[in-house]
């Protein structure tokens, strides 16, 4: 997943952004309620974690124009707050959960996965590619029933592709979503994994196709 975490603790933050790129998802992080607002309104991901209290802008407000520019990524609110009217008031503002703070990392992580399962766009929970069969839930590829072995990173590639199957994707575009908008890449970083993996599911009715200068695009064979 490409998720944009919006938090203002910069400690908490960084303990959910190691949590979440352990598990190989790419997470953009902003601290501020304005900037995140003009972030929002140029890129998009998977999620968003909201924090309720920021500086320059609230996180309420941020869902609210999020909604009013009928953008529907996925919001998970974060909040001190444990009134059942404060709450509320984050779900009628347009968000689809929300955590109280202190909460366990674990918890957050499932919540997110379950935020975009439930996105309509998103695929059942299991897709066939060829003779490949990926599990959304247990975040498992499997070939004639065998687990094909993938490391985080190429996990992540796999599900960015096939998220896109049959469309070309350019490789910033797959930079931004494995690492975060603008991360510093190595130049061939994406080129590694994308053999890396075209390596581990050569012969199973699925390709990664190349178009030289353009990028890639996993079909079946």
């Amino acid at each position: 997943m490409h998720i944009i975490l919006v938090e203002d603790n910069l400690n908490l933050a960084k303990g959910i952004e190691n949590a979440l790129k352990d598990q190989g998802h790419a997470v953009d992080h902003l601290d501020d309620g304005l900037a995140a607002d003009s972030f929002l309104t140029k890129n998009t991901a998977d999620v968003a974690v909201i924090d309720v209290n920021l500086p320059g802008l609230s996180g309420i407000e941020i869902i609210r124009r999020l909604r009013g520019r009928s953008d529907t990524i996925p919001v998970l609110i974060l909040t001190a707050r444990g009134k059942t009217s404060e709450r509320v008031e984050g779900l009628d503002a347009g968000a689809d959960d929300y955590l109280v703070k202190p909460f366990d990392m674990q918890e957050l992580v499932a919540r997110l996965r379950a935020l975009a399962r439930r996105r309509p766009q998103i695929a059942p929970e299991h897709e066939t590619v060829g003779q490949l069969v990926y599990d959304r839930v247990q975040r498992t590829l499997q070939h004639h029933g065998s687990l094909i072995d993938l490391p985080r990173r190429e996990l992540a590639l796999f599900e960015f592709l096939l998220k896109h199957r049959g469309r070309l994707m350019e490789k910033d575009q797959i930079a931004d979503a494995l690492y975060g908008t603008g991360a510093p890449v190595e130049a061939n970083a994406v080129e590694l994994l994308i053999s890396r993996l075209r390596r581990k599911i050569e012969g199973c009715g699925a390709t990664i196709r190349t178009a030289r200068g353009l990028g890639y695009m996993l079909d079946a064979d």
